[in-house]
């Protein structure tokens, strides 16, 4: 068995004017830590002698104590370990004793009383994406890992990690590290058409806390913000969370309908859109509507959230400009994440902010979190400014253009009437559409039983498609994989 390693005991107090004696009361302590799960099989205890000088008692309590945990097989010995919780808990006791998570009857009974807030309890009713951590087919928004450039980046988290100075370990700034928001505001100018200057980036823990800061500073509870209808939903569960409504916009091949939303939004705070490769569809929006868009934006007082997930990754032209680079009027806030790009883990993203708007952003940040982690801005300033990330782009966009290739080829040779894919050819994932009258949801469920991770379209949908599809993730996986998957995924539609 695992051994568990030393860890701290919850306080224990004994009452010397109790009438229980010492011993007594260290037992019934020990013994309900060890059945309500506070104390782990296998966990070390304190040897008797420090356990005595700790609680400044006789050293006679606590062998008594112990001597009777184990005669009742609560406690035993480990070689060269000492006195630890036994691996096999007595079975009256558990039977006598309710079990750590069981929810007592009356707890249930008045569940009722147990208030949240709407906002909670919205989030509540959203399910939350399962499979996180697969790194099979089709995981979406999973990049290449296996061809990340580990060793580059091991060696510049170990140059920072062992020269950093105390300045680096004190508290820092809410906006993020000046050094990497630099070298981000130069990459954005060169590579997205970007403009703004260090003071506005706020770095985040990817783009999902930057729409949380976007919802909190800039939309009242109630108040209205439009988003693309499919659109992320990650975005509506962040404007749920700060008590907004939200309103579905419909989309086409030139991306959201801006004179649909332009006579739905008339009191929309905000809209929230993905322009250059939209979620999940994949669309360009067009120059036509960008103009529109930041017209009506100008106009009405509204602010644009434009979420750039993954622009590098564009294969039948350059990437497309920002829209913020259009943008005359400082309405639209620009949200990157870098979590995508490189590996998730990182949980590293940044927003561009309209210069009016950064003192009440980095108080919200403050308020937050104070500041984000340094390590990995020091870091990925390295890895940006020695040309290792533009390197690792110009790589993996022709390892993504090529896997993109193998998926959509295997689809139209082994699944062409279970699938149909739609979706420019970018980022890091395509969508397939199913049969008409096929459940996306039950599917997904089944492919899952099979290994395979997959989206359904429909929960990016706020009402229910003509018709479901599949978000295929392709990123993550070699052709092998995707050859076999799309197999096994036939099966599973059929």
């Amino acid at each position: 068995m695992k051994r568990v390693a030393d860890t701290f005991l919850s306080p224990i107090s004994v009452d010397r004017s109790a009438k229980a004696p010492m011993h007594r009361q260290l037992y019934n302590w020990i013994r309900s830590a060890i059945l309500d799960g506070r104390m782990r099989p296998g966990q070390r205890l304190p040897s008797t002698r420090g356990l005595a000088s700790d609680l400044k008692i006789s050293r006679i309590p606590v062998l008594q104590a112990y001597e009777q945990l184990f005669a009742e097989g609560y406690l035993e010995t480990f070689a060269g370990t000492g006195t630890c919780v036994a691996r096999l808990i007595p079975d009256e006791s558990l039977r006598a004793t309710a079990r750590p998570g069981r929810v007592s009857r009356d707890t249930s009974e008045k569940a009722h009383l147990r208030h949240i807030s709407h906002r909670g309890a919205a989030l509540a009713r959203t399910p939350v994406e399962s499979g996180l951590a697969s790194l099979g087919a089709f995981r979406v928004s999973l990049p290449a890992l296996d061809h990340f450039p580990t060793n580059v980046w091991s060696k510049l988290v170990a140059r920072q990690a062992g020269k950093t100075p105390n300045s680096a370990m004190a508290y820092g700034n809410a906006m993020g590290h000046l050094a990497f928001r630099e070298a981000i505001a130069e990459y954005l100018t060169a590579s997205r058409a970007v403009r703004c200057d260090p003071a506005q980036i706020m770095v985040t823990t990817g783009s999902q806390q930057a729409l949380q800061i976007c919802a909190h500073v800039l939309l009242d509870p109630k108040e209205r913000v439009c988003m693309e209808e499919p659109g992320y939903p990650g975005a509506r569960n962040a404007f749920a969370a700060a008590g907004a409504t939200v309103v579905p916009i419909k989309v086409d091949h030139e991306g959201i309908h801006v004179s649909d939303l332009i006579r739905r939004g008339q009191k929309a705070r905000a809209v929230y859109i993905t322009p250059s490769h939209q979620y999940p569809i994949g669309m360009t929006l067009s120059a036509a509507r960008r103009i529109a868009l930041l017209n009506w934006a100008a106009t009405s007082g509204a602010w644009i959230l434009e979420d750039d997930y993954d622009s590098e990754y564009r294969f039948g032209s350059r990437p497309i400009a920002s829209l913020q680079g259009m943008d005359t009027d400082a309405r639209v806030v620009y949200i990157g994440t870098l979590s995508k790009v490189l590996f998730p883990a990182l949980r590293l993203g940044y927003m561009v902010v309209p210069k009016d708007l950064v003192p009440a952003f980095a108080a919200a940040r403050e308020a937050a979190d104070i500041f984000p982690a340094i390590l990995y801005q020091l870091v990925m300033t390295d890895f940006i400014r020695e040309g290792h990330f533009a390197r690792h782009i110009r790589r993996m966009r022709m390892l993504y253009m090529e896997r993109r290739r193998t998926l959509v080829e295997t689809i139209q040779a082994e699944a062409a009437d279970s699938l149909e894919v739609i979706g420019a050819e970018a980022g890091m994932h395509l969508v397939a559409l199913l049969p008409r009258g096929a459940d996306d949801v039950a599917i997904a469920r089944i492919a899952a039983a099979a290994g395979l991770s997959t989206i359904p379209l429909t929960s990016c949908y706020a009402k229910m498609p003509a018709r479901g599809g599949l978000i295929l993730g392709y990123g993550g996986v070699d052709a092998d994989q995707i050859r076999a998957g799309i197999r096994k995924l036939k099966r599973c539609i059929h």
